[in-house]
């Protein structure tokens, strides 16, 4: 399968909001360069809870390993591999780093399109 690279800020749609920010499902949809794309299906989910640029290095060992398994505030990136209404195929993920601290919640990024050969 092909890639299109995109690595984009989106925003997330949901139909009921998620019971924990910071830990959010899958959207039911999605805006990306004002187009709207409602999510029909889930194909793949995956959490990656490792510790980026300055934060890898903030932590002694045995408290690094136990926050790779479950996380740690403000880390971690939740990912989804969706199928669009229209039928196209999208990997998107949230991210629970706080902007700054007036805005401590993350942000959502469209990461690639998978197209058909």
């Amino acid at each position: 399968m092909n890639t299109r690279f995109i690595g984009e800020p989106i925003t997330a749609v949901f139909d009921t909001p998620p019971a924990m920010s910071k830990k959010p499902g899958c959207p039911d949809g999605f805006v990306w360069n004002d187009t709207s794309f409602r999510v029909a299906r889930l194909l793949e989910e995956w959490v990656d809870y490792g510790r980026r640029g300055r934060m890898a290095q903030n932590m002694q060992p045995e408290h690094a390993a136990r926050a790779a398994q479950r996380g740690s505030w403000g880390v971690g990136r939740f990912y989804f591999r969706v199928q669009t209404e229209n039928g196209r195929t999208f990997e998107l993920y949230y991210d629970r780093a706080p902007k700054d601290a007036d805005d401590r919640y993350g942000s959502w990024f469209l990461t690639r399109e998978l197209l058909d050969e």
